[in-house]
């Protein structure tokens, strides 16, 4: 049975444009859907997804930077995912546990046996049955992030609501720790096989779309 869709990839890989398009598919369809992401579903998730994002004076250590991840997701779950699931409505999420395992351990190299323990005790145990992993080459996505930045302008309400006025702390990463994050979406894709949908993410947007839609509504039928 569907019920929980997670949305991964790196950065500029277009998943949360995907996430939306399904949304609307969805919705024309009249699916009972609840969508969400992380950081930030919640209002903790918030101020939590300012801190973890923004790009200021000190850094962030590996350790502290994991653990405010996992703080956003034991609240995300218990607040916003675990009630839509036992309400019996579809959750996409724009990224989950796989994001933690793919950055803070093949990007930050944090012990990947330790993180799926983590993981599994923040959320409560709850696991995507369905992930897109929306994959593409680390120059696309970042040139893809670039040319977002030169469209929003002063004025741009969503852009400042979401504090989004220039790259965040990891689009500010070096090309080795995007290739590294690349390579262990990868790797989780190969461990899962049965539950990753891996996508060329370089392809048309509208194609991708397709192919995701269709997958979603054949597994729905299966319901």
């Amino acid at each position: 049975m569907i019920r929980f869709i997670s949305f991964e990839g790196g950065d500029g890989s277009g998943k949360t444009t995907q996430l939306k398009l399904l949304e609307s598919h969805l919705a024309s369809q009249g699916e009972a859907y609840r969508s969400t992401r992380e950081p930030g579903g919640t209002s903790l998730g918030r101020m939590l997804r300012k801190v973890l994002l923004e790009v200021g004076k000190k850094e962030i250590s590996s350790p502290t930077e994991l653990f405010l991840y996992l703080a956003d997701r034991a609240q995300h779950v218990r607040e916003i995912i675990g009630p839509a699931l036992e309400r019996g409505m579809l959750v996409l999420c724009d990224r989950f546990s796989d994001s933690t395992l793919a950055y803070q351990g093949y990007g930050r190299g944090i012990d990947l046996d330790l993180l799926r323990r983590l993981n599994q005790l923040a959320s409560r145990g709850i696991n995507p049955d369905l992930t897109f992993l929306l994959d593409c080459p680390v120059e696309v996505g970042l040139a893809r992030i670039r040319e977002q930045l030169k469209s929003i302008g002063p004025t741009d309400k969503s852009a400042k609501n979401e504090g989004r006025t220039g790259q965040d702390r990891f689009e500010q990463e070096e090309m080795e720790f995007h290739e590294r994050v690349r390579r262990g979406f990868l790797e989780l894709a190969h461990l899962e096989p049965g539950r990753f949908c891996v996508l060329d993410a370089s392809r048309p947007v509208r194609q991708v779309h397709d192919q995701i839609k269709e997958l979603v509504d054949r597994r729905l039928r299966e319901r």
